[in-house]
Parts: C-alpha cells; sequence; structure tokens
C-alpha cells in the first residue's frame, strides 16, 4: 500500500511533456523552433532537389489521338478556379438580373435626385446654410473655415463635382447606417451572431479598398451604383462594431433598474440602451462617413464620377496641378465633414449630461 501511494504521488508530481516545455527558457524554444525548420529544409532538399516547384497544374481530361493512344490536357491551378469563379459569377449575374437591375435603378434614382436639389439651390444659400449649422453645432471658427472651402470648390470650377461627391457619400453612408445599425444591434445581445460577424468584419477592414470595386462592377456595371455599393462594403464595419460595443458598455446597473421598472426588451433598447450609446454610435457613423469619403475618391475608377474623377484625369494626363486642386478639395470636404459629426455627436452627449 504505500509503495502504491509511492508511486501515485510520483506520478502525480511529474509534468507533462508539455508543460515542461513551457517552463524551457524562451531562447531554448526559438532555438527549437529554428532547429526544426533546418531539418526540415534539408529533408526537402533531400528528395526533390533544389529546383523544387509548386504544383501549379492539374490533369483536367484526356483528349483521344489518331493512334489509338490519348492525350492528357493540363491546365493551371490558377486557370481552374478563374474559370469555375468566373461561371458562378455569370450564372448568379443572369439569375439576379432582376434584383441587381432594380437595385442600380434605385440607387441612380437617389443619386440624380440628391444632385438635381442641390444643383438647384443657389450656391449662395448652400454656403450660407452651411456656416449657420457650422456654427450652431460647433463655433465660429468651423463656421469660417467651411465657408472658406466652399467658396473654394466654387472659384476651382469644382461645385459640381463636390456635389456628385456629397450625394455618392449620402446614399451610401444612408443605405450603410441602415444596414449597420440593425446589425450592430442584434450582435450586442446575441453572442452567437457576434462571434459569426467579428470575423467578417476583420476580413472586411484588412482587404484593400480597391478589392471592393471588383463585385461592384460584375454586379452593376461601370457607373455611380458600382461605386455605391463598394462605398457601402468598405465603410459599414465601424457603424456596426461601435453600435456592438456602445449597447455593450451600457452599465448593467442600469439595465437592471430598468427591468425593474417593467421595461420590455423594445423599451429597454430605445430607451436605455441607445440612448445612453448614443456617443459611441456617433463615433462608429463619423468614421462611416469619413471611410464613405474615401473609398468615393477612388470609386471614380469605375467611373463614379465626384472629385475622385478630377484627381484621376489628372493622374492619366500628368497634370499635378489639377491634381493638388481636386486633392485639397477632397481634404477641405473631408475635414468639414469630419467636425461637423463630431461637433453633433458632442452636442448629443453634452445635452444628454445636462439633462
Amino acid at each position: 500500500m504505500i509503495a502504491e501511494a509511492r508511486d501515485e504521488r510520483a506520478g502525480a508530481e511529474t509534468p507533462s511533456l508539455r508543460a515542461r516545455l513551457t517552463t524551457l527558457p524562451i531562447l531554448y524554444q526559438w532555438g527549437a523552433g529554428l532547429a526544426s525548420i533546418v531539418v526540415v529544409s534539408l529533408v526537402c532538399l533531400a528528395v526533390w532537389g533544389p529546383e523544387m516547384e509548386f504544383p501549379t497544374t492539374v490533369s483536367t481530361s484526356e483528349v483521344p489521338t489518331d493512334g489509338g493512344g490519348s492525350i492528357t490536357l493540363k491546365k493551371s491551378v490558377r486557370q481552374v478556379t478563374g474559370t469555375w469563379i468566373d461561371d458562378r459569377v455569370d450564372w448568379l449575374t443572369r439569375e439576379a438580373d432582376w434584383m441587381f437591375g432594380g437595385l442600380s435603378s434605385a440607387v441612380a434614382y437617389s443619386l440624380v435626385f440628391i444632385e438635381d436639389t442641390l444643383k438647384w439651390v443657389p450656391w449662395p444659400v448652400i454656403i450660407v446654410g452651411l456656416a449657420l449649422i457650422s456654427y450652431a453645432v460647433g463655433r465660429w471658427l468651423l463656421a469660417a473655415f467651411t465657408t472658406g472651402a466652399m467658396l473654394y470648390f466654387g472659384f476651382m470650377g469644382l461645385w459640381e463635382n463636390t456635389i456628385d461627391t456629397i450625394a455618392l457619400m449620402v446614399v451610401a453612408v444612408v443605405i450603410s447606417v441602415a444596414i449597420g445599425l440593425p446589425i450592430g444591434v442584434i450582435a450586442s445581445r446575441n453572442r452567437l451572431v457576434d462571434n459569426i460577424i467579428r470575423p467578417i468584419l476583420d476580413a472586411m477592414q484588412t482587404m484593400p479598398s480597391f478589392v471592393y470595386l471588383l463585385p461592384g462592377v460584375l454586379f452593376f456595371g461601370l457607373g455611380a451604383p458600382a461605386g455605391v455599393f463598394a462605398t457601402i462594403i468598405y465603410a459599414v464595419p465601424p457603424v456596426i462594431r461601435l453600435t456592438n460595443l456602445g449597447i455593450r458598455q451600457v452599465s448593467t446597473e442600469v439595465v437592471e433598474a430598468a427591468r425593474s421598472f417593467g421595461s420590455s426588451p423594445f423599451q429597454l433598447l430605445t430607451k436605455v440602451q441607445i440612448p445612453m450609446a448614443l456617443p459611441t454610435i456617433m463615433a462608429g457613423i463619423n468614421q462611416t462617413t469619413m471611410m464613405a469619403l474615401a473609398m468615393v475618391t477612388i470609386a471614380s475608377m469605375v467611373a463614379a464620377g465626384g472629385l475622385g474623377d478630377n484627381v484621376l484625369r489628372a493622374l492619366q494626363k500628368n497634370q499635378p496641378g489639377n491634381g493638388a486642386i481636386a486633392g485639397i478639395s477632397i481634404v477641405f470636404l473631408a475635414i468639414i465633414i469630419d467636425r461637423l459629426t463630431q461637433s453633433v455627436a458632442r452636442t448629443q452627449e453634452d445635452t444628454r449630461s445636462v439633462g
């Protein structure tokens, strides 16, 4: 009995191999890893030689020959994969043409309506109105900068292009917020949904912005609808993330107090959680707006129009002066939008804290 107890105690005290490896100094661990890489590399060199290549071709079919034999046709992996994707995209575009056509028409009509409305209003009215809004939500310095920037747009002959850019942004931001807010709310109330969309949002925010133009062109063709579609995909993650974060950060004591007074889940969401999370949500809308401006500029490559079109033409014709003028206009517009949205969010937060 004593021997068995001693053996059990010795077995219990013996650490596992993983535990012993983790207690080694970090230099030993790095050394072991590098040694493993060297050994694997030497084995590969001994088996395949120094000219080892990736297997980039696959056998697709066999073609009979006149002599009764056959020839195996080979294609590259990239070619086979690209053909498979092209076939699926062609099928989706053909079968869902009614949907893509309807969405494209709706976006185009919205853009035309906003552009015609803003171009119908006299430019002094727009400048004075924006200056008053800037002064109301900010201060006189913001109003002065807004006035100067709008005059710059007009004097440089970029007024209509600026209006086109604003129309693209308004449509893209409204749709992004309409999509992002419900998803953020659902993710804040359901951990499974949060776990599903988190890696999707991570992937969306790590992809280069230029990549989003491809699905827009495939499904909507060249033009403003393709640019709006790409802008929505690029700009929607911040509002989803910060809506989710803002609602989750609402104090549990406040939530329990609201429930104790008999608030339904809908009342709890609309009268407690969303109002208290509004500053964070507004920060998400601000980021979405700024990302939409960046993407709308890049969308000029698919004939979306706006100030980005001036920059693109300047690059194509090697006109750095015109490119700089259009680039400064984009910077001024970005500053105005950023300061206005931040001032609105700050004003709402101050009003809520005073109330």
